[in-house]
């Protein structure tokens, strides 16, 4: 028990560091209040027209921006105060809850409003991820805390993405889609009010000695110099491509396969829900980053795998471990690549290279949806799903296959940071 209790504190290390409290508690508000309005909108626009093609637009729009613009937000992050830019993103993020909070009210919201709002509140996050990201080491400088913090950091997305359905469901019920949209613009005061409340040293950075166009430039040749990253994040993007789309087509199984409604679709993503926060406290409870390639080359093969026997499985309750096991798998293979990448990559580059991270993670949930989505008209669900298992799988092997490549171009950076000795 004491080996046990010894691994839960090393798993919360990263609340050693006042600023990273304070960026826990008004970001898990936030969030929560990100995934309540996500939730009505979607009801909104369902209620009113019915479609859903409209709703596969609602969801396009809000996520698309981050594919374009999460470079953008990487290059920002390397140039200005990475705290005041949160400050603005967050704030900004307010807008459009109180907007469509008081075209509710009035009784005059239409589905294009939605559609619009959902498109900046999109391209709000597109900037708002990788600076977030990047930000991290800035509130948790002790490099050993930063695999806690980063596993805290994808707890906190996952936790919201479990309760904030729920909550808004309770929510409609009780009022309606207004006081969701409310919940969130408030949720944002919260975020901004820790931000300030933090005590940050900014970090000196040189003068911007190229344009925008030359700054990108010179992040994605960075990122493509370093074998590590080049290796490690069309991982991240098969995953992500491959697997993610089982959201999208969850609707399919819970009432064809299962027989079920809202209720049954609601313990299949909160299963996935539940597989993730699994994962991040096993993420947090490890003590640096050695070993962790292993555990992103089997977790990609664990989330193909078990996409598949998910894909074909008719029993209600197998169906739920595999998708927690899915859910469990592709984000240690994120936050796994995110954790080696926060570890090794110089400061003056972090934010471009995230940013280019976040779009090979966040950035291929729209396509991988789309893609889905059209396959699955041609083959069904069952089969596509598989498919994009196999793929995972694919991707596995060929990850073990490069591991020894991977090993002899990262151990020199863990020797020149003092992680591994000589």
């Amino acid at each position: 028990s004491v080996t046990r209790d010894q691994q839960m504190i090393h798993s919360l290390r990263a609340f050693r560091h006042r600023s990273y409290r304070l960026f826990f508690c008004g970001q898990s508000v936030a969030v929560l209040g990100s995934w309540i309005q996500f939730l009505a909108m979607n009801w909104l626009v369902y209620r009113l027209s019915g479609s859903a093609w409209l709703l596969g637009v609602t969801g396009f729009a809000g996520q698309i921006a981050i594919l374009v613009l999460a470079p953008f937000g990487g290059l920002w992050a390397d140039r200005f105060d990475r705290r005041k830019l949160l400050l603005w993103t967050q704030a900004a993020a307010m807008i459009p809850g109180f907007v469509l909070a008081s075209l509710a009210y009035a009784d005059a919201i239409e589905i294009w409003h939605v559609v619009l709002m959902a498109s900046l509140f999109g391209v709000i996050m597109a900037i708002d991820v990788p600076v977030r990201q990047s930000f991290t080491p800035e509130m948790v400088p002790a490099r050993e805390d930063l695999p806690s913090a980063i596993a805290f950091n994808a707890l906190m997305q996952n936790g919201g993405r479990m309760l904030g359905p729920t909550i808004a469901g309770l929510l409609i019920a009780a009022s309606s889609e207004a006081v969701c949209f409310v919940v969130n613009g408030v949720s944002k005061i919260a975020a901004v009010t820790t931000l300030m409340m933090m005590t940050v040293t900014p970090i000196a950075r040189p003068r911007a000695s190229s344009s925008i166009w030359g700054g990108l430039k010179e992040g994605i040749v960075y990122t493509w110099n370093s074998v590590p990253l080049r290796l490690l994040f069309p991982v991240v993007a098969a995953v992500s491509f491959m697997a993610s789309p089982y959201q999208t087509l969850m609707p399919i199984f819970a009432a064809e396969v299962f027989a079920g409604g809202a209720d049954t679709l609601g313990f299949l993503i909160g299963a996935a829900g539940l597989g993730g926060i699994a994962g991040m406290l096993l993420l947090a409870s490890r003590q640096d980053v050695r070993g962790l390639m292993n555990w992103i080359a089997g977790s990609a093969f664990a989330a193909g795998a078990t996409l598949v026997v998910f894909a074909y499985s008719t029993s209600l309750m197998l169906s739920l471990a595999m998708i927690a096991v899915v859910g469990l798998a592709a984000l240690t293979v994120a936050m796994g690549v995110s954790t080696i990448v926060q570890t090794i990559v110089e400061d003056r580059m972090r934010g471009r290279v995230l940013g280019l991270f976040v779009v090979a993670f966040l950035g291929m949930f729209p396509l991988g949806s789309l893609a889905a989505g059209a396959v699955a008209s041609w083959i069904g669900a069952t089969h596509t799903l598989a498919a994009g298992g196999v793929a995972c799988m694919l991707t596995a092997f060929w990850l073990w296959r490069r591991l020894p490549e991977l090993r002899s171009h990262i151990r020199p950076i863990y020797v020149k940071l003092g992680i591994i000795s000589e």
